[in-house]
């Protein structure tokens, strides 16, 4: 089994054993993160909805990520990943929530925001935790870097632990 996989799975039993659910709001990663939390058997049963959200119309539209948001800071911002994961949660009503938006390549980098870009954040209902990654390599595997990091915080945010810290 691979590490997506084996967080995934371990993600679901912390989910099962809390008897919580999750929800996730995707750009960069095209819904890879909850492909990877519904391949495991029973998901169902913790895993509430998935958001592609891949354009700013959709962030707005599906997760009311202010408008204005995008002229000040980017898509690819802490302020947009973290409305993200509050518009997930919102209308979604599970527990948890991971957001991703990034510059996975091999176009669309600045001297800002180079490819490999990402910000993650995770919400439990009550906190919220961020973080700026800069992965390396090619678009997949910066989309795969991407959601086994969005899996590895969730992990770490039902054992009560920072997300963002690893």
């Amino acid at each position: 089994m691979d590490r997506i996989s084996q967080l995934a799975e371990q993600l679901g039993k912390a989910l099962k054993a809390q008897g919580a659910q999750v929800s996730t709001a995707e750009s960069c990663t095209g819904g890879g993160i909850a492909e990877a939390i519904t391949r495991i058997p029973g998901s169902s049963v913790w895993f509430e909805a998935g958001y592609v959200t891949y354009s700013n119309v959709q962030k707005t539209r599906q997760l009311d990520v202010c408008a204005d948001l995008f002229a000040s800071v980017g898509a690819v911002s802490q302020e947009v990943v973290e409305a993200m994961v509050r518009g997930a949660q919102g209308h979604s009503g599970a527990r948890y929530a991971v957001a991703v938006s990034g510059v996975a390549g091999p176009d669309g980098g600045s001297p800002e925001k180079p490819v490999g870009t990402v910000w993650l954040a995770w919400g439990d209902g009550e906190r919220l935790y961020s973080v700026r990654r800069l992965f390396s390599g090619n678009r997949d595997e910066v989309r795969r870097q991407t959601v086994e990091a969005a899996l590895a915080g969730l992990v770490r945010l039902l054992a009560e632990e920072n997300p963002a810290m690893g």
